[in-house]
């Protein structure tokens, strides 16, 4: 009894086997495109908390300010927006005046609202550089089924992300309940302070606490970043297989290449061969090179070689240059010369001429051409 089986069962992480290989620069672009990113929700977090606390502390006291005077103005007006109530249009002017304040507010909180927003902007594009892309924003069936949400919710990563957050609030409780401890006594004197110092007491206790909570949200950002580096590097991993099909659909295969390029080799082969009965001399090895030199005054200062090939293709050369009364030259070190150096079609090089040149009146002589 014979059993059939499927090597692809010992396989591991999909067809090819494990996923070994470093992503390839194709690879990375495409799932940039995708939206795929290694990012850290966690860093514009941080980075947004430590701004609103910082600029809270430096720019308190002038909100402070701006909100007495916006309260102070809103409330002068009360009573002219109540004297209206018999009138024409009160509810107008009621709205107008709590338009304006809501204005004034706005204005006053505005500096905070464009400094965070510019704050998660620039975190953002430290970690994923400029590449928008709306790939993201589409919606994708795969999304609604209950069962991928099932796999996400007990994947192994949220598994992670539950421990990173449990880790997380443990430490910025124990540290929040330490800095409030040892600040108990002046919390007490809230009860006999005027209503402004004690304003600025709280809101002194809730910035520096929050920046310190921002500093310890700012390190774990950090550590979360690299992290999902390390994530994206790993699930990004290739195997030996996807890495050949890759490099065979961007680059061509591998054997259809090179029957293009044999192809070639032969077209150019058969026009050199039609080239070669123009040649003056064929110089030779005389069994493994030979190379035909064609030199014509109105076309080239220089010889140029119109023919060259080695071992079956010099016998060729050689066995055509005879039908066509061509000769054929022995010179070893200059056909070697020749052979390595110059390209057909291309013309001889300056440190040749000499020993061409050479060659070539022995040519002519023989010919009665000088």
């Amino acid at each position: 009894m014979i059993l059939e089986y499927n090597l692809q069962f010992f396989a591991k992480d999909g067809p090819g086997g494990e996923k070994t290989e470093p992503a390839t620069a194709k690879k990375l672009s495409d799932a940039r495109k995708e939206g795929q990113v290694a990012k850290s929700k966690e860093m514009a977090n941080g980075m947004g908390l430590m701004t609103l606390f910082l600029v809270l502390k430096i720019w308190t006291g002038k909100m402070g300010i701006n909100f007495l005077e916006t309260f102070e103005t809103t409330y002068n007006r009360i009573p002219q927006v109540v004297n209206l109530i018999g009138g024409t249009a009160p509810q107008r002017e009621l709205i107008l005046l709590l338009r304006q304040g809501g204005v004034q507010i706005l204005l006053i909180v505005l500096p905070i609202l464009l400094i965070g927003f510019l704050v998660a902007f620039v975190s953002d594009l430290w970690q994923v550089k400029w590449q928008p892309t709306a790939k993201t924003l589409q919606p994708k069936l795969s999304k609604l089924n209950p069962i991928n949400g099932f796999k996400k919710i007990f994947s192994a990563n949220s598994i992670v992300e539950l421990v990173k957050s449990i880790i997380k609030i443990a430490i910025i409780v124990w540290m929040a309940y330490g800095y409030i401890k040892d600040r108990t006594n002046y919390l007490f004197l809230l009860y006999d302070m005027d209503i402004m110092p004690a304003l600025q007491l709280i809101l002194q206790v809730v910035t520096d606490l929050g920046i310190r909570i921002a500093a310890v949200y700012l390190i774990f950002s950090f550590a979360d970043y690299a992290y999902q580096k390390w994530k994206f590097s790993e699930d990004m991993k290739m195997t030996k297989q996807e890495v050949k099909e890759e490099y065979k659909n961007q680059e061509g295969d591998p054997q259809i290449k090179g029957k293009i390029r044999q192809k070639m080799m032969e077209v150019s082969r058969r026009r050199m061969m039609q080239a070669l009965p123009q040649a003056d001399v064929v110089i030779t090895n005389p069994t493994h090179y030979a190379v035909a030199i064609k030199y014509d005054p109105a076309v080239s200062d220089a010889p140029v070689v119109i023919a060259k090939g080695q071992d079956y293709l010099a016998q060729k050369i050689k066995e055509i240059a005879r039908e066509n009364k061509i000769e054929i030259v022995e010179n070893k070190p200059l056909a070697r010369m020749l052979f390595a150096n110059v390209e057909v079609g291309e013309a001889v090089p300056p440190e040749m001429y000499q020993a061409v040149a050479e060659v070539l009146a022995f040519v002519y002589h023989l010919q009665g051409r000088v």
